[in-house]
């Protein structure tokens, strides 16, 4: 906990000071008295209010700074603006993320067990960054379902995670772990590859197995991708049928389906086929984005990594096939965002962490605001919309009888969206998060 949070217990009674450790774990009942709330973003902010959290779930939004009730503890942040806790819709939290030569340079010495302790790093960092939920788009389904689930034991300090495992590919698609390997090493590791597939049958086959693994939501690569170590572009991989079959299989189990997608004929494809969100939809004209407004499909921008992905490979980071996609798709990301932000197709904030470092996910906010949005809009797709979007509504809000999932910060994000670069306090499930 930051020292200034503990001195201002101190500053109200010797009994929250006692108390603390009680605020730390979640426990018992805490008023939270904020300068100002951002209680449900899209909405105008209220001045001076109090939040009750009791048992780690909001119980009470109040006006004014009320009196704490005996026995309960009270966190000052009457200098602060509060809002919800905010959600990354696209995260790759295994690994060592955002240090590609570092990664390339230990891959071969590092294990599963490795990554899966990269990812607990990288949990934390996110978390201590006010992302309180995120949705992991790909990794080792087994990895990223024990980092899930440690974190909601309390185990290890991280965001709530929805998770997808392993994206569904096409052979040799961008998700195919065996893509770039020599002959030798890819005959070895063919009898663990089960997320690919090709044809229909063998596509719905792909995603039950995802789910027998714990998969909470199903990826599936459309089109080709910008890292993975293949010259194939970004076009269309995916037959329209295959997207079907993965879509309505998902369905059907009761998942959400995302699409990894660059060119616009992958992204009209899984569109058309039914998909919830597409994510990066680099090239999109003005037919796609009209059939993404008249569907309601979600668009996932992840401004950050075209960016990011371009300096990487520039640098000699990546190998060389990334580089000609990466300058494709970083040159022609803002024009396809910002038409889709002009025309009204439903953004959902999500950032491809892992291609950049984890903990600088708030940097998408300011992307998304030269793309056309106002700082208001670009919260809301990060709480609200991203809460819709991800089929769990109760999230996004400071609310009765949601989680206390929250955040502060010095300064005012509707002025200036860059301060959420910056949180100085973040309380998960009603437990304060210390901050390095």
């Amino acid at each position: 906990m930051k020292t200034w949070v503990l001195a201002a217990l101190a500053a109200v009674s010797p009994i929250a000071v006692a108390h603390a450790q009680e605020v730390q774990d979640g426990t018992g009942v805490t008023y939270i008295h904020a300068g100002r709330l951002l209680d449900r973003p899209g909405e105008a902010p209220r001045g001076p209010s109090t939040v009750i959290v009791r048992g780690g779930k909001v119980a009470e939004v109040r006006d004014g700074h009320v009196a704490a009730e005996a026995g309960a503890r009270v966190v000052d942040l009457k200098d602060r603006f509060v809002l919800p806790g905010l959600i990354d819709m696209h995260v790759h939290l295994l690994g060592i993320g955002g240090d590609p030569m570092r990664a390339r340079m230990l891959a071969i010495n590092t294990e599963t067990e490795d990554d899966a302790l990269y990812g607990a790093g990288n949990a934390r960092r996110t978390l201590q960054a006010g992302f309180t939920t995120v949705r992991d788009l790909g990794g080792l389904a087994r990895g990223i379902r024990a980092l899930r689930d440690a974190i909601d034991r309390g185990d290890v300090d991280g965001p709530t995670i929805v998770n997808a495992g392993e994206p569904i590919s096409v052979t040799g698609g961008h998700g195919d772990p065996r893509n770039g390997l020599s002959s030798d090493i890819a005959h070895a590791v063919a009898d663990d590859v089960d997320n690919t597939c090709d044809g229909p049958d063998d596509c719905r086959r792909a995603v039950r197995r995802q789910v027998g693994k714990g998969a909470q939501v199903i990826k599936f690569m459309a089109t080709g991708g910008v890292l993975s170590n293949v010259s194939g572009g970004l076009g269309r991989a995916m037959e329209r049928d295959e997207m079907r079959a993965v879509i309505d299989t998902a369905h059907g189990l009761g998942r959400k389906v995302a699409a990894h997608s660059h060119a616009r004929e992958g992204t009209a494809a899984a569109v058309e086929a039914g998909v919830d969100t597409i994510d990066h939809g680099t090239f999109l004209d003005d037919a796609t984005v009209r059939l993404m407004k008249d569907r309601g499909t979600w668009l996932v921008p992840t401004m950050l990594a075209p960016a990011t992905a371009l300096e990487q490979a520039e640098a000699g980071s990546l190998p060389p096939a990334v580089v000609p996609k990466a300058r494709e798709a970083a040159a022609a990301a803002r024009a396809s965002y910002a038409r889709a932000i002009a025309a009204g197709v439903r953004i959902a904030f999500g950032t491809d962490s892992g291609v950049s470092r984890h903990g600088d996910n708030a940097r998408e906010f300011a992307l998304l605001v030269e793309a056309g949005m106002t700082p208001a809009q670009a919260i809301r797709a990060a709480t609200v919309d991203a809460a819709e979007a991800l089929g769990r509504p109760g999230l996004g809000v400071i609310a009765a009888g949601g989680p206390a999932d929250l955040i502060a910060v010095s300064g005012d994000p509707l002025a200036n969206v860059r301060e959420l670069e910056d949180v100085d306090f973040v309380m998960k499930g009603g437990k304060v998060v210390p901050l390095d």
